[in-house]
Protein backbone atom coordinates (compact mmCIF):
# COMPACT_ATOMS: atom_id res chain seq x y z
CA UNK A 1 0.00 0.00 0.00
CA UNK A 2 2.54 2.65 1.27
CA UNK A 3 4.41 1.24 -2.24
CA UNK A 4 1.21 2.46 -4.08
CA UNK A 5 0.98 5.75 -2.22
CA UNK A 6 4.70 6.17 -3.29
CA UNK A 7 3.88 5.33 -6.93
CA UNK A 8 1.22 8.28 -6.84
CA UNK A 9 2.67 11.13 -5.41
CA UNK A 10 5.80 10.27 -7.70
CA UNK A 11 3.34 10.28 -11.04
CA UNK A 12 1.67 13.47 -9.55
CA UNK A 13 5.08 15.12 -9.09
CA UNK A 14 5.84 14.14 -12.82
CA UNK A 15 2.30 15.14 -14.02
CA UNK A 16 2.73 18.94 -12.87
CA UNK A 17 6.42 19.24 -14.09
CA UNK A 18 5.25 18.17 -17.25
CA UNK A 19 2.26 20.83 -16.89
CA UNK A 20 5.01 23.54 -16.14
CA UNK A 21 7.49 22.36 -18.56
CA UNK A 22 4.06 22.60 -21.29
CA UNK A 23 3.64 26.08 -20.17
CA UNK A 24 6.96 27.88 -18.97
CA UNK A 25 8.98 25.94 -20.86
CA UNK A 26 8.05 27.31 -24.68
CA UNK A 27 9.88 29.58 -26.71
CA UNK A 28 8.30 32.27 -29.04
CA UNK A 29 8.96 31.27 -32.86
CA UNK A 30 12.83 33.47 -34.07
CA UNK A 31 12.01 36.45 -36.38
CA UNK A 32 12.98 36.77 -39.86
CA UNK A 33 13.26 38.94 -42.72
CA UNK A 34 10.56 38.26 -45.23
CA UNK A 35 11.09 36.71 -48.43
CA UNK A 36 10.62 39.87 -50.28
CA UNK A 37 12.52 41.87 -47.56
CA UNK A 38 10.12 44.32 -46.84
CA UNK A 39 8.34 42.66 -43.43
CA UNK A 40 9.23 40.56 -40.24
CA UNK A 41 7.78 37.28 -40.10
CA UNK A 42 8.35 34.32 -38.00
CA UNK A 43 10.55 30.63 -38.64
CA UNK A 44 7.15 29.29 -40.36
CA UNK A 45 6.94 32.66 -42.59
CA UNK A 46 3.45 33.82 -40.59
CA UNK A 47 3.45 37.66 -40.52
CA UNK A 48 4.97 39.54 -37.42
CA UNK A 49 3.40 42.66 -36.58
CA UNK A 50 5.96 44.94 -34.79
CA UNK A 51 4.00 47.22 -32.27
CA UNK A 52 6.79 47.58 -29.77
CA UNK A 53 6.75 49.44 -26.49
CA UNK A 54 9.52 52.16 -25.07
CA UNK A 55 10.89 50.97 -21.77
CA UNK A 56 14.39 52.40 -21.87
CA UNK A 57 14.58 51.87 -17.80
CA UNK A 58 12.73 48.88 -16.69
CA UNK A 59 15.85 46.68 -16.12
CA UNK A 60 17.27 49.56 -14.30
CA UNK A 61 14.81 50.91 -12.23
CA UNK A 62 12.07 48.62 -11.74
CA UNK A 63 11.70 45.52 -9.27
CA UNK A 64 10.41 41.66 -10.42
CA UNK A 65 6.78 43.13 -8.96
CA UNK A 66 6.59 46.14 -11.27
CA UNK A 67 8.33 44.17 -14.31
CA UNK A 68 5.77 42.11 -14.40
CA UNK A 69 2.94 44.45 -14.01
CA UNK A 70 4.21 46.85 -16.82
CA UNK A 71 5.08 43.29 -19.18
CA UNK A 72 1.72 42.13 -18.33
CA UNK A 73 -0.05 45.54 -18.84
CA UNK A 74 1.61 45.48 -22.24
CA UNK A 75 1.15 42.03 -23.33
CA UNK A 76 -2.77 42.17 -22.72
CA UNK A 77 -2.82 45.39 -25.38
CA UNK A 78 -1.65 43.40 -27.44
CA UNK A 79 1.82 44.88 -27.77
CA UNK A 80 4.57 42.46 -29.17
CA UNK A 81 7.67 43.97 -28.83
CA UNK A 82 9.13 45.97 -26.08
CA UNK A 83 13.06 47.56 -26.23
CA UNK A 84 14.94 48.21 -23.16
CA UNK A 85 19.03 48.98 -22.28
CA UNK A 86 21.19 46.36 -20.26
CA UNK A 87 23.54 49.93 -19.83
CA UNK A 88 21.03 52.04 -19.00
CA UNK A 89 20.94 56.28 -20.02
CA UNK A 90 19.88 57.43 -16.61
CA UNK A 91 23.54 56.90 -14.68
CA UNK A 92 23.01 53.07 -15.64
CA UNK A 93 26.45 52.47 -14.96
CA UNK A 94 26.87 53.79 -11.84
CA UNK A 95 23.50 53.86 -10.39
CA UNK A 96 22.47 50.45 -8.69
CA UNK A 97 18.74 48.79 -9.88
CA UNK A 98 16.19 48.02 -7.34
CA UNK A 99 18.39 45.19 -5.70
CA UNK A 100 21.22 47.25 -5.30
CA UNK A 101 23.90 46.01 -8.01
CA UNK A 102 24.91 47.96 -10.81
CA UNK A 103 25.76 46.19 -14.55
CA UNK A 104 29.77 46.04 -15.07
CA UNK A 105 32.88 45.35 -12.59
CA UNK A 106 34.42 48.10 -12.21
CA UNK A 107 33.07 49.93 -15.20
CA UNK A 108 34.58 46.96 -18.00
CA UNK A 109 32.37 45.99 -20.40
CA UNK A 110 34.22 42.58 -20.43
CA UNK A 111 32.83 42.21 -16.55
CA UNK A 112 29.79 41.42 -16.21
CA UNK A 113 28.09 41.60 -12.56
CA UNK A 114 26.29 38.16 -12.62
CA UNK A 115 23.70 39.51 -10.09
CA UNK A 116 22.73 42.36 -12.13
CA UNK A 117 22.55 40.03 -15.31
CA UNK A 118 19.87 37.67 -13.48
CA UNK A 119 17.52 40.75 -13.62
CA UNK A 120 18.34 41.12 -17.03
CA UNK A 121 17.33 37.63 -17.44
CA UNK A 122 14.33 37.90 -16.19
CA UNK A 123 12.65 40.22 -18.34
CA UNK A 124 13.79 38.43 -20.85
CA UNK A 125 12.24 35.25 -19.78
CA UNK A 126 9.41 36.71 -18.17
CA UNK A 127 8.98 38.01 -21.88
CA UNK A 128 8.32 35.40 -23.13
CA UNK A 129 6.24 33.62 -20.98
CA UNK A 130 3.69 36.52 -21.60
CA UNK A 131 4.78 36.11 -25.77
CA UNK A 132 6.44 39.41 -26.11
CA UNK A 133 10.22 40.06 -27.63
CA UNK A 134 12.67 42.30 -26.31
CA UNK A 135 14.28 44.28 -28.70
CA UNK A 136 17.52 44.72 -25.98
CA UNK A 137 19.84 47.53 -26.21
CA UNK A 138 23.61 46.24 -24.84
CA UNK A 139 24.26 49.81 -23.93
CA UNK A 140 22.84 53.30 -24.57
CA UNK A 141 24.63 55.68 -27.07
CA UNK A 142 26.38 58.06 -24.16
CA UNK A 143 28.46 54.92 -23.42
CA UNK A 144 30.44 55.73 -26.75
CA UNK A 145 29.51 59.03 -27.50
CA UNK A 146 28.50 61.25 -24.38
CA UNK A 147 27.54 64.87 -26.38
CA UNK A 148 24.80 65.16 -24.04
CA UNK A 149 24.01 63.17 -20.81
CA UNK A 150 25.41 60.99 -18.21
CA UNK A 151 27.63 58.92 -20.00
CA UNK A 152 30.69 58.11 -18.92
CA UNK A 153 32.23 56.84 -22.57
CA UNK A 154 33.27 53.32 -21.29
CA UNK A 155 33.67 51.62 -24.82
CA UNK A 156 36.68 51.27 -27.63
CA UNK A 157 36.52 48.71 -30.48
CA UNK A 158 38.15 45.77 -28.49
CA UNK A 159 35.89 45.55 -25.44
CA UNK A 160 33.18 46.42 -27.66
CA UNK A 161 33.80 42.97 -29.59
CA UNK A 162 33.98 40.92 -26.54
CA UNK A 163 30.98 42.62 -24.50
CA UNK A 164 28.95 41.81 -27.89
CA UNK A 165 30.14 38.00 -28.09
CA UNK A 166 29.45 37.59 -23.80
CA UNK A 167 26.42 39.21 -25.04
CA UNK A 168 25.76 37.27 -27.36
CA UNK A 169 26.54 33.53 -25.68
CA UNK A 170 24.23 34.59 -22.91
CA UNK A 171 20.97 34.88 -24.91
CA UNK A 172 22.06 32.83 -27.88
CA UNK A 173 19.36 30.44 -26.89
CA UNK A 174 16.38 32.82 -25.85
CA UNK A 175 14.48 32.65 -28.92
CA UNK A 176 12.58 36.13 -28.48
CA UNK A 177 15.82 38.65 -28.73
CA UNK A 178 16.10 41.23 -31.53
CA UNK A 179 19.89 42.96 -30.81
CA UNK A 180 19.32 46.67 -31.10
CA UNK A 181 22.69 49.01 -31.29
CA UNK A 182 23.22 52.84 -30.93
CA UNK A 183 20.56 54.21 -28.27
CA UNK A 184 19.93 57.76 -29.64
CA UNK A 185 23.30 59.04 -30.56
CA UNK A 186 25.08 59.95 -33.67
CA UNK A 187 28.37 58.67 -35.13
CA UNK A 188 30.36 61.04 -35.55
CA UNK A 189 33.97 60.07 -34.98
CA UNK A 190 35.54 57.20 -37.09
CA UNK A 191 35.86 55.49 -33.61
CA UNK A 192 32.18 55.94 -33.56
CA UNK A 193 31.52 53.49 -36.23
CA UNK A 194 34.43 51.43 -34.98
CA UNK A 195 32.88 50.73 -31.48
CA UNK A 196 29.31 49.69 -33.15
CA UNK A 197 30.80 47.72 -35.98
CA UNK A 198 33.02 45.75 -33.48
CA UNK A 199 30.05 44.96 -31.08
CA UNK A 200 28.06 43.90 -34.06
CA UNK A 201 30.81 41.60 -35.44
CA UNK A 202 31.21 40.21 -31.54
CA UNK A 203 27.37 39.17 -31.89
CA UNK A 204 27.33 37.93 -35.36
CA UNK A 205 30.78 35.53 -34.34
CA UNK A 206 28.21 33.91 -32.00
CA UNK A 207 25.09 34.30 -33.02
CA UNK A 208 23.28 34.07 -36.47
CA UNK A 209 20.00 33.76 -35.51
CA UNK A 210 18.90 37.10 -34.01
CA UNK A 211 17.89 39.92 -36.16
CA UNK A 212 20.32 43.41 -35.31
CA UNK A 213 18.76 46.88 -36.10
CA UNK A 214 20.29 50.18 -34.69
CA UNK A 215 18.51 53.26 -32.86
CA UNK A 216 19.56 56.11 -34.76
CA UNK A 217 19.10 59.99 -32.81
CA UNK A 218 16.63 61.94 -33.34
CA UNK A 219 14.93 62.44 -37.24
CA UNK A 220 17.28 60.40 -38.63
CA UNK A 221 17.85 56.23 -39.86
CA UNK A 222 19.75 53.62 -39.17
CA UNK A 223 20.74 53.81 -42.75
CA UNK A 224 21.71 57.08 -42.33
CA UNK A 225 24.86 55.96 -40.55
CA UNK A 226 25.10 52.27 -42.03
CA UNK A 227 24.55 50.47 -44.48
CA UNK A 228 26.37 47.12 -43.51
CA UNK A 229 25.29 43.83 -44.14
CA UNK A 230 24.92 42.76 -40.44
CA UNK A 231 22.01 45.49 -40.04
CA UNK A 232 18.62 43.82 -40.86
CA UNK A 233 16.18 45.98 -39.63
CA UNK A 234 16.02 50.34 -40.87
CA UNK A 235 15.29 51.91 -37.31
CA UNK A 236 14.34 55.64 -37.59
CA UNK A 237 13.78 57.89 -34.57
CA UNK A 238 11.20 60.44 -36.42
CA UNK A 239 10.92 62.29 -32.91
CA UNK A 240 8.68 64.31 -30.56
CA UNK A 241 7.05 66.78 -32.91
CA UNK A 242 3.75 67.43 -34.24
CA UNK A 243 5.68 68.63 -37.72
CA UNK A 244 7.49 65.15 -37.94
CA UNK A 245 6.09 63.57 -41.35
CA UNK A 246 6.87 60.22 -40.41
CA UNK A 247 5.48 58.94 -43.28
CA UNK A 248 8.99 60.44 -45.05
CA UNK A 249 11.48 58.12 -42.90
CA UNK A 250 9.80 55.03 -44.62
CA UNK A 251 9.76 56.52 -48.15
CA UNK A 252 13.47 58.17 -47.88
CA UNK A 253 14.40 54.25 -46.57
CA UNK A 254 12.74 52.46 -49.50
CA UNK A 255 15.57 54.24 -51.67
CA UNK A 256 18.70 52.92 -50.51
CA UNK A 257 20.48 50.07 -52.24
CA UNK A 258 19.26 47.28 -50.02
CA UNK A 259 15.55 46.65 -49.05
CA UNK A 260 15.42 46.18 -45.64
CA UNK A 261 12.16 46.09 -43.22
CA UNK A 262 11.55 49.41 -41.87
CA UNK A 263 10.49 50.67 -37.98
CA UNK A 264 9.84 53.40 -36.44
CA UNK A 265 11.29 52.84 -33.15
CA UNK A 266 10.97 56.18 -31.66
CA UNK A 267 8.02 58.34 -32.40
CA UNK A 268 5.81 61.10 -31.40
CA UNK A 269 5.97 60.21 -26.81
CA UNK A 270 2.59 60.52 -25.05
CA UNK A 271 2.28 63.29 -22.45
CA UNK A 272 5.54 64.94 -23.24
CA UNK A 273 6.06 68.67 -24.51
CA UNK A 274 5.83 68.94 -28.32
CA UNK A 275 9.63 70.03 -29.53
CA UNK A 276 11.20 70.43 -25.63
CA UNK A 277 14.47 71.37 -27.31
CA UNK A 278 13.27 74.84 -28.77
CA UNK A 279 12.90 77.87 -26.76
CA UNK A 280 9.39 78.28 -27.30
CA UNK A 281 6.34 76.33 -25.79
CA UNK A 282 4.07 74.20 -27.66
CA UNK A 283 2.08 72.48 -25.47
CA UNK A 284 1.92 68.90 -24.71
CA UNK A 285 1.69 66.17 -27.33
CA UNK A 286 -1.10 63.40 -26.61
CA UNK A 287 -2.76 60.19 -27.61
CA UNK A 288 -3.81 61.75 -31.10
CA UNK A 289 -0.37 62.62 -31.99
CA UNK A 290 0.43 59.08 -31.09
CA UNK A 291 -2.09 57.94 -33.09
CA UNK A 292 -0.92 60.10 -36.78
CA UNK A 293 2.72 59.20 -36.26
CA UNK A 294 1.83 55.71 -35.69
CA UNK A 295 -0.59 55.33 -38.73
CA UNK A 296 1.51 57.47 -41.26
CA UNK A 297 4.00 55.20 -40.28
CA UNK A 298 2.37 51.16 -40.73
CA UNK A 299 0.33 52.89 -44.34
CA UNK A 300 3.63 54.21 -45.32
CA UNK A 301 4.97 50.50 -45.29
CA UNK A 302 6.57 50.20 -42.05
CA UNK A 303 7.00 46.84 -40.93
CA UNK A 304 6.34 47.85 -37.09
CA UNK A 305 5.25 51.14 -35.06
CA UNK A 306 6.79 51.55 -31.03
CA UNK A 307 4.60 53.85 -28.87
CA UNK A 308 6.33 55.84 -26.11
CA UNK A 309 4.98 57.45 -22.96
CA UNK A 310 7.73 59.95 -21.70
CA UNK A 311 6.64 58.90 -18.16
CA UNK A 312 6.91 54.99 -18.75
CA UNK A 313 10.42 54.93 -20.95
CA UNK A 314 12.07 56.42 -17.47
CA UNK A 315 9.64 54.65 -15.35
CA UNK A 316 8.69 58.11 -13.57
CA UNK A 317 7.36 58.27 -10.54
CA UNK A 318 7.35 61.20 -7.44
CA UNK A 319 10.64 60.14 -5.67
CA UNK A 320 12.48 60.23 -8.37
CA UNK A 321 13.81 63.62 -10.71
CA UNK A 322 11.94 63.90 -13.92
CA UNK A 323 13.51 64.09 -16.95
CA UNK A 324 11.71 66.50 -19.99
CA UNK A 325 8.82 67.35 -17.06
CA UNK A 326 7.74 63.97 -16.92
CA UNK A 327 4.56 65.02 -14.65
CA UNK A 328 2.79 61.37 -14.38
CA UNK A 329 3.72 58.33 -12.05
CA UNK A 330 4.14 55.19 -14.79
CA UNK A 331 2.00 52.77 -13.20
CA UNK A 332 -1.04 55.70 -13.37
CA UNK A 333 0.51 56.44 -17.23
CA UNK A 334 0.25 53.17 -18.30
CA UNK A 335 -3.67 54.31 -18.28
CA UNK A 336 -3.01 57.10 -20.71
CA UNK A 337 -5.15 56.17 -23.74
CA UNK A 338 -2.38 56.23 -26.44
CA UNK A 339 -1.14 52.50 -25.77
CA UNK A 340 -5.07 50.98 -25.60
CA UNK A 341 -5.12 52.88 -29.04
CA UNK A 342 -2.01 50.95 -30.32
CA UNK A 343 -3.44 47.73 -29.58
CA UNK A 344 -6.27 48.72 -31.70
CA UNK A 345 -4.14 49.73 -34.32
CA UNK A 346 -2.50 46.90 -34.54
CA UNK A 347 -5.86 44.65 -34.42
CA UNK A 348 -7.33 46.36 -37.66
CA UNK A 349 -4.41 46.12 -39.52
CA UNK A 350 -4.10 42.48 -38.44
CA UNK A 351 -7.44 41.63 -39.94
CA UNK A 352 -6.15 43.02 -43.25
CA UNK A 353 -3.26 41.96 -45.65
CA UNK A 354 -1.17 45.06 -44.52
CA UNK A 355 2.02 43.47 -45.25
CA UNK A 356 0.84 43.80 -49.27
CA UNK A 357 -0.11 47.18 -49.32
CA UNK A 358 1.60 49.79 -51.80
CA UNK A 359 1.06 53.77 -51.10
CA UNK A 360 -0.97 55.00 -53.70
CA UNK A 361 -2.05 58.56 -53.84
CA UNK A 362 -3.59 59.16 -56.76
CA UNK A 363 -7.05 57.28 -54.40
CA UNK A 364 -7.58 60.94 -53.34
CA UNK A 365 -9.04 63.62 -55.81
CA UNK A 366 -9.09 66.54 -53.05
CA UNK A 367 -7.04 68.64 -52.67
CA UNK A 368 -4.55 67.33 -49.85
CA UNK A 369 -2.11 69.78 -48.62
CA UNK A 370 0.92 68.00 -47.05
CA UNK A 371 0.76 69.35 -43.22
CA UNK A 372 -0.88 68.10 -39.96
CA UNK A 373 -4.40 67.08 -41.95
CA UNK A 374 -2.34 64.83 -44.80
CA UNK A 375 -4.00 62.03 -45.73
CA UNK A 376 -2.05 58.97 -46.52
CA UNK A 377 -3.91 56.34 -48.71
CA UNK A 378 -2.47 52.82 -49.49
CA UNK A 379 -4.10 49.93 -51.96
CA UNK A 380 -3.23 46.19 -51.82
CA UNK A 381 -0.97 45.18 -54.14
CA UNK A 382 -4.33 42.74 -55.84
CA UNK A 383 -6.42 45.84 -55.70
CA UNK A 384 -9.12 44.00 -53.55
CA UNK A 385 -8.74 46.89 -50.15
CA UNK A 386 -7.35 50.34 -49.90
CA UNK A 387 -7.16 52.36 -46.96
CA UNK A 388 -7.35 56.29 -46.26
CA UNK A 389 -6.33 58.26 -43.14
CA UNK A 390 -7.69 61.05 -42.02
CA UNK A 391 -5.54 62.81 -39.42
CA UNK A 392 -7.86 65.81 -38.56
CA UNK A 393 -11.26 64.30 -40.41
CA UNK A 394 -10.68 65.74 -43.63
CA UNK A 395 -13.54 64.61 -46.42
CA UNK A 396 -12.05 62.25 -48.13
CA UNK A 397 -12.96 62.32 -52.54
CA UNK A 398 -12.19 58.79 -52.99
CA UNK A 399 -11.11 57.17 -56.56
CA UNK A 400 -12.72 54.38 -55.65
CA UNK A 401 -12.13 52.74 -59.15
CA UNK A 402 -8.79 51.72 -57.63
CA UNK A 403 -10.60 48.90 -56.30
CA UNK A 404 -10.47 46.15 -58.63
CA UNK A 405 -14.47 45.13 -58.21
CA UNK A 406 -18.03 46.18 -59.58
CA UNK A 407 -18.75 47.36 -56.52
CA UNK A 408 -17.10 47.90 -52.87
CA UNK A 409 -17.89 47.59 -49.01
CA UNK A 410 -16.77 51.19 -47.29
CA UNK A 411 -16.33 50.94 -43.82
CA UNK A 412 -14.97 53.92 -40.84
CA UNK A 413 -12.82 52.84 -38.35
CA UNK A 414 -12.75 54.18 -35.24
CA UNK A 415 -9.04 54.95 -33.69
CA UNK A 416 -10.43 55.91 -30.44
CA UNK A 417 -12.69 53.05 -30.09
CA UNK A 418 -11.24 50.57 -32.29
CA UNK A 419 -14.71 50.18 -33.90
CA UNK A 420 -15.95 49.44 -37.26
CA UNK A 421 -19.06 51.06 -38.72
CA UNK A 422 -20.58 50.22 -42.07
CA UNK A 423 -21.25 52.76 -44.45
CA UNK A 424 -22.70 51.48 -47.12
CA UNK A 425 -21.94 49.15 -50.86
CA UNK A 426 -21.32 51.21 -53.77
CA UNK A 427 -19.98 50.94 -57.49
CA UNK A 428 -16.64 52.13 -58.28
CA UNK A 429 -17.35 53.64 -62.07
CA UNK A 430 -17.96 57.14 -59.79
CA UNK A 431 -16.22 58.96 -57.19
CA UNK A 432 -17.73 58.64 -54.00
CA UNK A 433 -16.76 61.33 -51.30
CA UNK A 434 -16.79 59.78 -47.90
CA UNK A 435 -16.97 62.38 -44.85
CA UNK A 436 -16.57 61.43 -41.42
CA UNK A 437 -19.08 62.50 -38.39
CA UNK A 438 -16.45 64.65 -36.61
CA UNK A 439 -13.35 67.09 -37.46
CA UNK A 440 -11.06 68.85 -36.08
CA UNK A 441 -7.61 68.11 -33.97
CA UNK A 442 -7.79 64.33 -32.47
CA UNK A 443 -11.27 63.57 -34.69
CA UNK A 444 -9.28 60.91 -37.14
CA UNK A 445 -11.01 58.09 -38.95
CA UNK A 446 -9.13 55.01 -41.38
CA UNK A 447 -11.26 54.89 -44.61
CA UNK A 448 -11.07 51.16 -45.33
CA UNK A 449 -12.53 49.75 -49.23
CA UNK A 450 -12.81 46.30 -49.71
CA UNK A 451 -14.16 44.49 -52.76
CA UNK A 452 -17.26 42.96 -53.22
CA UNK A 453 -15.96 39.33 -53.12
CA UNK A 454 -13.54 40.30 -49.94
CA UNK A 455 -13.19 37.52 -47.43
CA UNK A 456 -11.95 40.68 -44.66
CA UNK A 457 -14.31 40.27 -41.42
CA UNK A 458 -15.07 42.79 -39.12
CA UNK A 459 -17.65 41.15 -37.62
CA UNK A 460 -15.93 41.64 -34.00
CA UNK A 461 -15.32 45.32 -34.43
CA UNK A 462 -18.93 46.56 -35.10
CA UNK A 463 -20.28 45.16 -31.96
Amino acid sequence: MKSFKKLKTALLVLFIFLIALTSYGQHLPLLKISNDSRYLVTEKDKPFFWLGGTAWELIHRLDREEIDKYLGDRANKGFTVIQTVVLAELDGLNTSNAYGKTPLLNNDPTKLNEQYFKHVDYVVEKANELGLYIALLPTWGDKFNKKWGVGPEIFNPKNAHTYGKILAKRYLNNTNLIWVLGGDRPLETEGHYQIIRAMAQGIREVDEKHLITYHPVGAKKATDFLDDRWLDLDMFQSGHSRTAKEYSYVFESKKTSRTRPVINGEARYENIPDRFWEEEAYGWLDDADVRVSAYWSIIAGAAGYTYGCNDIWQMYDISKEPVISARTDWQAALQLPGSTQMGYMKKIFEQLPWQKMEVDQSLILNDNLEDESYILCAVGTHKKFAVAYTPNGTPINANVSKIDSERINAWWFNPRSGKVKHIGNFDTNVAREFKPWASGWGSDFLLILTSQDSEVNFNEMTK
